[in-house]
């Protein structure tokens, strides 16, 4: 049984504000209007002098858009917000691959835009936003948004594990918030097999890890490619898929990294199932269930073992993974089908712990100290969370990038099939924001269709029957602890890592587990758990 924490049981009420943000029951768009009338309501759209005139905004330019398009002010929906608000957008990119180090240098300068987007929590931001509020190079936005933003506020107190989220430890909101609006957006990573082989064997989808073994074993000794070589690749692993999806590891209740227990923050490799699950892992790897190159197998070779048809099983992405290898793999092979696994337990009905991540990870719009017109830019940040916004943001234009079926925005073949042959992600850039992120509200109905193999949909719903209670909720060490916490974990994480591979390879012994335990109680990660679960503390009492 699938089993949820309180947010993503918020997230599952959401679908009661669904059908307000996707237009009247009719099935009529809300139509743009270029001067719209003034009103209290928070759908509706502010009279056109309560927006700025103009704004700088900072924002590092996203790869799909970037493909195509030298500023966000081509892309569609910002193109229909200046013509419905009046308002010129300065649109502020740093160069690719220099988003973090120029962030650094411009948020620490004298010469800050209006708007910075950012990702406000976390590594990106270690002193976390409340010092960038003390510092005064970011400002509180909580009467503000009660004064100036209906939109946001009403989805907010409507959905108070939202607020939550976006609120700091000492209660200031900070930023307009990318927020993803259903759980089905926040699954997007799991354990994916060769559905065909399977077939082939007439094997059931292995469940349990005993299933699995057997599973693997078949793919490891049968020529199911076909060549005559039996050079099958039962599973391929990867260290940082593994920290990301929790994926075999979830199995023994823990994660490979920080997680939960009952309010009691956990460092899952210290945790006596981390032996259990280096052991497994280790018998695999020995006879030849885990590809003998895991660590040396980076994307490209990934992607040459997938359609080279070596590969049984992978972790991997419901996009890049299941659906793009589907779609590689089509005209070659149309017998070949990847499709998504439930998360593996370790005993029938028994739980997993699954990729999990909240509607809420940081990233925002935020407005600095510079700004001369912050109301202004409020009712201009808050139009995205109305109904004309969230369309605009998350479908494009109505009869360019989508056409309403009923109350349904279905994407044109301009999106879907473009006819420049421009891969979705990048044509949906050159209208929306939904293949990225951005200040407005994240519609299930955009990854419907991004998602557009049923392989991929039923991934999803796999991946999602999973236990996700003990997920930790994004954190913020104290301003005083996050040096020592960075410098403790950089450390930590690289040996972890290190030793992870060494025991799944066999070139060191299990029997040194209780080592290595020791090793990383040393390198303070006893310290690094009470500064978690003191963020944790803080983030409960919100």
């Amino acid at each position: 049984m699938k089993q949820m924490n309180k947010t993503t049981a918020a997230v599952m009420s959401f679908t009661l504000l669904g059908s307000l943000l996707a237009g009247c029951s009719s099935g009529d768009s809300p139509a743009p209007s270029s001067s719209p009338g003034a009103s209290t309501n928070p759908s509706s759209t502010p009279v056109e002098s309560d927006y700025p005139e103009k704004l700088s905004y900072w924002v590092a330019l996203n790869a799909n858009a970037a493909a195509t398009m030298q500023s966000y002010n081509e892309i569609g929906a910002y193109k229909e917000k200046e013509r419905i608000t009046g308002t010129r957008v300065e649109f502020q990119h740093p160069p690719a691959g220099q988003g973090s180090d120029q962030f650094n240098l411009m948020f620490n300068s004298n010469n800050l835009p209006d708007v910075i987007e950012y990702t406000w929590t976390g590594s990106s931001l270690p002193k976390g936003p409340d010092a960038a509020i003390k510092e005064q190079r970011i400002i509180r936005l909580n009467e503000l948004i009660d004064e100036h933003a209906p939109n946001l506020k009403k989805i907010l107190d409507e959905n108070p594990d939202y607020l939550k989220l976006i609120t700091t430890d000492e209660g200031n909101i900070y930023t307009f918030p990318f927020l993803r609006g259903d759980e089905f957006l926040l699954v997007y990573m799991g354990v994916a097999i060769r559905q065909d082989w399977l077939d082939q064997l007439n094997l059931p989808m292995p469940v349990t890890l005993d299933d699995w073994e057997k599973t693997l074993t078949a793919f490891r000794d049968n020529d199911l490619n076909g060549n005559g070589q039996q050079d099958e690749i039962p599973l391929l692993i990867s260290r940082d898929f593994i920290d990301s999806t929790n994926a075999f590891i979830g199995a023994f209740g823990i994660t490979h990294q920080f997680y939960q227990e009952n309010g009691q923050v956990k460092y899952g490799p210290m945790e006596p199932e981390y032996k259990e699950f280096l052991t497994l892992m280790n018998k695999w790897y020995t006879e030849g269930l885990i590809d003998q190159d895991y660590v040396t197998t980076d994307g490209t070779l990934r992607d040459a073992k997938m359609t080279g048809e070596q590969l049984g099983a992978v972790i991997t992405y419901v996009g890049s993974g299941v659906g793009r290898y589907n779609d590689l793999m089509e005209e070659s092979n149309p017998s070949f089908k990847l499709v998504g696994a439930p998360y593996p337990v370790k005993e029938e009905g028994m739980p997993s712990i699954g990729q999990y991540e909240y509607p809420f990870t940081g990233i925002g719009a935020s407005i600095t100290v510079s700004a001369s017109n912050p109301e202004a830019i409020v009712r201009w940040l808050d139009f995205n969370y109305s109904e004309e916004g969230h369309m605009l943001f998350n479908f494009g234009i109505e009869g360019e990038s989508y056409e309403l079926e009923g109350d349904y925005p279905r994407f044109t073949d301009t999106v879907m099939n473009n006819p420049d042959g421009l891969p979705i992600t990048q044509a949906m850039a050159r209208y929306n924001l939904a293949s990225f992120s951005g200040p407005f509200l994240h519609d299930k109905r955009y990854s419907e269709q991004y998602n557009e193999r049923q392989e991929q949909i039923d991934a999803i719903n796999a991946w999602l029957d999973a236990d996700h209670s003990k997920v930790l909720p994004p954190l913020q060490p104290s301003a005083e602890d996050s040096s020592r916490y960075a410098s403790i974990m950089n450390d930590v994480k690289t040996y972890r890592d290190e030793m992870f591979d060494r025991f799944v390879m066999g070139t060191e012994s299990l029997d040194d587990f209780d080592k290595f335990v020791e090793t990383l109680k040393t390198m303070g990660i006893e310290e690094a758990i009470q500064i978690q679960q003191a963020a944790l503390d803080r983030f409960n009492a919100r």
